[in-house]
């Protein structure tokens, strides 16, 4: 496994964000970048997991802001912070849990 830190990479004010929740830096253990993404973005919410679904049967884990470049970059930390022993696991970060309906 590798340590991968996640950033957000848009300003505060761009327009995408609209679509998505900005976490802040959040730090995993993952296989790869693409799968550092995949760890980040299931520690969120998902509707499946409230009273809210968007439709049956239907996930919003492909909406995470981490799984999209334009938010969110990812760079491998190698200054050994971190054990790259362990299960794939967010490692430092607060992710919220909650699901913002409107």
């Amino acid at each position: 496994m590798n340590i991968y830190k996640l950033e957000p990479a848009a300003a505060p004010h761009d327009p995408n964000w609209d679509i998505a929740t900005s976490h802040g830096t959040v730090i995993v253990r993952a296989e790869s970048p693409a799968d550092a993404r995949i760890v980040a973005s299931e520690a969120e919410a998902d509707f499946l997991g409230s009273g809210a679904l968007p439709a049956d049967d239907k996930s919003t884990r492909f909406a995470s802001a981490f799984r999209n470049d334009k938010l969110y970059s990812v760079t491998e930390m190698a200054d050994g912070a971190y054990s790259p022993d362990g299960p794939r696991a967010v490692l430092e970060g607060e992710i919220n849990p909650d699901i913002l309906l409107k």
